[in-house]
């Protein structure tokens, strides 16, 4: 049951995405010949609008089929006339539009969740900012908020620019900042104590910590802050904008040490997470559902909103880039070169796919030997 309802939320971000392509094409004149949840084998297909819809046996992608998109060769070449309602018979700059559509319509979605969970509100369990340091359980650990003089029994008031309210602020706020130095502001016995602190990173996440646990007799339940409308906006584009700058520097974690096959989940890994989060939240009531299945499709979101607009053939962000270099400079990428480019994106795509199952494998893998 979990993995058929990770499947649907899964499914329903593909289709978000692949509709932006679908509505700028149309917009710019262009004939969608047959949109797909899915992909492989067709099991179901209805014609609407001059478009076969279709539902596809795999449920992990789909694909917007315009008409003329195979065509580059011929319109490189001039060697016959494009029609007017083709994707090479529209200028190259709306184009660029077409293939920017569907990862922005993603980035628009994480918009959209964070602004209901804004004007929703929502109650969340997390221990107290007073901490104890992992050294006092477990002394064989390493702990940077040790080294640096901070003691058990401190409370961490400020990191950095950020006030901290709960350990759930600390965790956020240490774990963007793996490998780097940090500044803790802490309260003593009524005394304000600032320590320099250099984050240790975790290789399977890439994330930062700094060797603190929380007090578990300090847990209780805390309450979110509600917006209103114009505000839970302005709360959708910075949380979403702050989710962007977080999920690129985690990217540049995997060039500075992270375990590759730890840190990069593939689509099974996800679906199952996604179908997880789903339904413990709903367990825990309608609105805790919709909050917890909102962040994490938010999260899922933005991520395929950056990976698309990557400049690696076969992902949308090619399309973009050299559709912008023919608009901006009447350039046109040769089909020699296109070929030889495309090949190495696909055999980019496709290690990157195996190190991403593998890492799934093995995901799965430690779930069946700890139920053992």
């Amino acid at each position: 049951m979990t993995i058929f309802i990770g499947i649907f939320f899964l499914g329903l971000l593909v289709f978000i995405h692949e509709l932006g392509h679908f509505a700028v094409a149309r917009l710019c004149g262009v004939r969608v010949k047959a949109f797909s949840i899915g992909m492989g084998p067709v099991l179901l297909h209805w014609e609407w609008m001059g478009t076969d819809w279709r539902i596809s046996l795999l449920p992990f992608g789909g694909y917007c089929a315009m008409k003329g998109e195979q065509d580059f060769e011929e319109y490189y070449n001039r060697n016959s006339q494009i029609e007017g309602d083709s994707f090479y018979g529209i200028k190259p700059l709306f184009r660029a539009f077409i293939g920017f559509a569907g990862p922005f319509s993603n980035f628009l979605f994480s918009v959209f969740a964070f602004f209901v969970i804004a004007i929703t509100g929502y109650t969340y369990y997390s221990a107290g900012n007073t901490i104890r340091l992992s050294t006092d359980e477990y002394p064989e650990l390493h702990s940077p908020a040790a080294d640096s003089g901070i003691l058990s029994g401190d409370k961490i008031i400020r990191i950095n620019d950020k006030e901290i309210s709960d350990f759930s602020d600390i965790y956020s706020e240490v774990a963007v900042h793996p490998d780097e130095d940090i500044q803790i502001q802490v309260e003593r016995e009524g005394e304000i104590l600032i320590f320099s602190v250099h984050t240790d990173m975790n290789r399977d996440t890439g994330e930062g910590k700094i060797g603190v646990m929380s007090d578990p007799d300090s847990v209780e339940v805390r309450e979110a802050k509600r917006y209103g409308f114009f505000e839970a906006m302005g709360q959708g584009f910075s949380k979403t904008a702050n989710l962007v700058y977080l999920s690129l520097k985690g990217i540049s974690m995997l060039f500075r040490g992270a375990h590759v096959s730890e840190s990069v989940a593939g689509p099974a890994r996800i679906t199952s997470m996604l179908g997880q989060t789903a339904k413990a939240g709903f367990s825990a009531g309608i609105k805790s559902g919709v909050v917890s299945v909102l962040q994490f499709m938010a999260l899922i979101s933005v991520s395929l909103f950056i990976m698309n607009l990557l400049p690696i053939p076969i992902l949308d962000g090619f399309l973009v880039l050299t559709s912008l270099i023919e608009a901006i400079f009447g350039i046109r990428v040769s089909p020699k070169v296109r070929n030889i480019v495309q090949y190495a994106g696909i055999a980019l795509i496709a290690l990157l796919f195996t190190i991403a199952l593998s890492g799934d494998f093995h995901y799965f893998s430690e779930l069946l030997n700890a139920k053992k």
